[in-house]
């Protein structure tokens, strides 16, 4: 029988514990050898019992695992930070926790709640920062994945609270939660492996988000990209923020940090973007398909702020995401495609017009069409050597095919 889930967290911190001690720091460390030397897991984990014991072998290399694939958001600290499955999915990137911590501390926070801390990315991007840090969670691994990555890095100035964060903000008084003059809510928004995609069902629920934003003025809320506008306070400011092409987080900031209505992050190569606006600028207009598609990104779409820079350019469709000019954009919140030809959709005739124009190889993009995108690719492609970009998407109302030039590199 499987151990009871409070069991298996007391059998967790231990672990994490023995990780912590020189023993368990050495295990680590071979662990890593074992990993970089690209052994598979059955010969990792009989080397690692024959030289540190069965005791530390398996959390060691399971560790060893994480720490591996955290490297590419946490790059050097991943080598002495703790992270299991869970925590590491949560962590979400330190450089936008750094964001998160100067912006808060910009307006004028000294000490800020950390509430539900995970594995400590924001606890330990705040401490950095110089706030002192109330990091609160039920879960007791996180409490001492939290305490172990705040020592590793050799941080002060953080308590780790165990404490229900909907008691903590339903005591919130004078702008102050936790002793704290501001706060970091993340709320969970999975439950038994699934995606909570009401807000009502989120851990803690939205009565809590709300009493937060209502209580705490400078505070900041992780919320789900797809949250209805709707939802969205009176006097908060909703930010989307996106990198390697998706959305990576949503927010919701307070009204003493709150600076517009909405805006929407792009972060590309370190380099930030963003856009702004303190109402809603509308849609932008609707014509036809000319010479150059642009697909705006997520985060630029999601914030409903497309049509500040549109610059001339107009919709493809009014429910579709697409923009068309007589010109390709040098902007980053766009990407342009060369348009070739503008077809109705239909598979015979698409795959006959492909084979003329001998293309072989298609990328297979889709707004409002309920095609597979893959499925789609396999279909069209040919012995062509040439290649293209499909979008299949609605026009004017119509299932309309655009075949597109690839980018330049």
């Amino acid at each position: 029988m499987d151990p009871r889930p409070d069991e298996q967290a007391v059998e967790t911190v231990r672990q994490l514990r023995a990780l912590a001690t020189p023993d368990g720091v050495r295990a680590l460390s071979r662990a890593a050898e074992l990993l970089a030397a690209r052994a598979d897991a059955v010969t990792a984990l009989s080397r690692l019992r024959a030289e540190v014991g069965a005791e530390l072998a398996g959390p060691a290399w399971g560790i060893a695992r994480q720490r591996d694939r955290a490297r590419a958001a946490f790059g050097d600290d991943a080598a002495r930070l703790l992270f299991t499955g869970d925590t590491l999915e949560q962590a979400g990137r330190p450089e936008l926790a750094d964001r998160r911590a100067a912006r808060l501390l910009a307006g004028g926070a000294a000490s800020v709640a950390d509430l539900g801390c995970a594995a400590g990315t924001d606890t330990m991007a705040l401490a950095r920062a110089g706030a002192r840090v109330v990091a609160v969670d039920r879960d007791p691994v996180a409490r001492e994945l939290t305490a172990l990555n705040v020592a590793a890095l050799g941080l002060s100035g953080v308590e780790v609270l165990d404490a229900d964060v909907v008691e903590l903000v339903a005591a919130a008084a004078g702008g102050r939660v936790a002793g704290c003059d501001a706060a970091v809510l993340d709320p969970a928004r999975r439950a038994g492996g699934r995606r909570q995609l009401d807000p009502d069902r989120w851990s803690p629920p939205w009565s809590t988000v709300r009493a937060l934003l209502d209580r705490v003025p400078l505070s900041v809320v992780k919320v789900a990209p797809g949250l209805d506008h709707d939802r969205v306070p009176d006097g908060i400011e909703a930010e989307w923020v996106s990198a390697g092409g998706s959305i990576v987080e949503a927010l919701l900031w307070g009204p003493a940090v709150a600076t517009t209505w909405r805006r929407a992050t792009l972060v590309r190569d370190g380099v930030v973007s963003e856009v702004s606006a303190d109402d809603d600028p509308g849609p932008a207009p609707v014509g036809p398909v000319r010479g150059w598609l642009h697909e705006p990104d997520p985060a630029l779409i999601r914030s409903g702020l497309m049509s500040l820079v549109a610059d001339g350019a107009t919709l493809v469709d009014p429910t579709i995401a697409y923009l068309t000019s007589d010109a390709p954009t040098s902007t980053p919140w766009l990407s342009s495609y060369r348009v070739a030809d503008v077809l109705p959709f239909n598979l015979k005739k698409l795959r006959a017009h492909l084979r003329a124009r001998d293309v072989g190889r298609v990328v297979v993009k889709k707004r409002g069409s309920p095609i597979e995108p893959e499925t789609l690719a396999r279909q069209l492609r040919g012995p062509g050597s040439g290649s293209a970009v499909v979008v299949v998407t609605r026009v004017a109302g119509a299932p309309t095919v655009l075949v597109c030039e690839p980018p330049t590199p």
